[in-house]
């Protein structure tokens, strides 16, 4: 199998690399992706002066201060409800929006490089080592293009090679996730969903990237799909040496692929851990919430943890406090009225909550599997 060549250095004319970031990981070893304080403000905008021009009044707050690090080889899931910033943190990494604030690197050889900073030929270069797996295997693949053709365009667009290369490490690539090579001049529509989501694989595949972003890419498929797809996703992984950063509102699906886990609540992270010690000990009432909604098979493992408001106060606060404290059952005057941080609480183990070191919550229960999880 031909391997997508890799630029031997970077394009001359880029900012200047700083030093690797002091908080570049947490287990010894040199991190693939560091990402610093990232924050996204979309302003917001009405009519003026007749409605022939407009004027800001005020601002979204997608992602506020999120910061986090990823290294070579591990998945971290990034989980929470829809709307809370998980698709905009994963589109600011990609450098599909500019970020209003923060930094983001990205090891590339020895060096590491400021995503946020890079433009032109040196942000074309990147794409070789990030990709994107999409949420929606349907609107994500043009219906007007065969498969070969879908999965060689990225190959095209960074000149890999002769036009017979291509098509050998299309088939190559065809094969790798399960599909028939003979189907390259079919279209979208002759395929299941998830057959259309291996073709989004094999498309995100296809330059040898380092770090795949996965935005829910399981959410659209049936449970039976979303084990076959899930399995391919490990499979790869160990085959390949991927990285994923995976987008999950789906504890089950979490549980089975991550290593780590953040969890993302109206744009800020509120909490990260290793997969096991936050099903096992958490330590935010909001991670509390999304495990005492998980559903449970076995009426012996049911638990009763306090879960979410159904009423009118489910929106996120909009005050100087914490953003969680109108929903939050623990939740006491310091929390309306200071931003609490996230900081360290145990080993690799970080929250935002005032009262963490008081709370006692309920874990998942031991012995319990998500279920819906994917089957080995």
């Amino acid at each position: 199998m031909s391997e997508a060549p890799r630029p031997a250095s970077w394009p001359q004319g880029r900012p200047s690399r700083e030093t690797t970031p002091a908080s570049a990981g947490t287990t010894g070893e040199e991190p693939l992706l560091v990402v610093r304080g990232l924050t996204k403000h979309f302003p917001l905008y009405e009519p003026w002066l007749l409605g022939l021009a407009r004027r800001q009044v005020g601002q979204v707050r997608a992602v506020e201060d999120v910061t986090f690090t990823l290294h070579r080889g591990e998945t971290l899931g990034l989980v929470g409800e829809s709307g809370c910033g998980k698709t905009t943190t994963a589109r600011l990494i990609l450098r599909a929006l500019r970020p209003t604030r923060g930094e983001i690197w990205f090891r590339v050889g020895a060096t590491m490089v400021r995503v946020d900073q890079i433009e032109g030929r040196a942000l074309r270069a990147l794409r070789r080592h990030v990709q994107l797996i999409f949420q929606d295997p349907f609107s994500s693949l043009n219906p007007r293009m065969p498969v070969g053709e879908i999965i060689a365009e990225p190959l095209k667009l960074h000149d890999y090679g002769a036009r017979a290369e291509i098509t050998e490490r299309v088939k190559a690539l065809m094969a790798m996730v399960g599909l028939n090579a003979q189907y390259l001049r079919r279209y979208p529509h002759s395929f299941s969903g998830g057959q259309r989501q291996r073709i989004g694989i094999a498309r995100a595949l296809a330059l040898n990237p380092e770090l795949v972003v996965c935005d829910e890419p399981v959410s659209a498929l049936d449970v039976s799909i979303q084990a076959q797809v899930l399995n391919l996703l490990k499979d790869l992984q160990a085959q390949l040496g991927l990285t994923y950063l995976f987008i999950s509102h789906n504890l089950a699906v979490v549980d089975y692929l991550a290593d780590r886990v953040a969890v993302m609540y109206a744009g800020r992270l509120v909490e990260t851990a290793r997969k096991r010690e936050l099903f096992g000990h958490p330590r935010h009432p909001y991670t509390e919430a999304l495990l005492a909604a998980i559903l449970q098979s076995d009426p012996k493992l049911r638990f009763a943890a306090r879960r979410l408001p159904t009423d009118g106060t489910a929106a996120p606060s909009v005050g100087p406090g914490c953003s969680y404290a109108l929903r939050c059952p623990y939740a006491v005057e310091r929390c309306r009225a200071e931003e609490p941080e996230l900081r360290e609480v145990a080993a690799h183990h970080l929250a935002r909550c005032h009262r963490v070191a008081e709370l006692d919550l309920t874990p998942l229960p031991r012995g319990s599997r998500v279920r819906g999880a994917a089957a080995s």
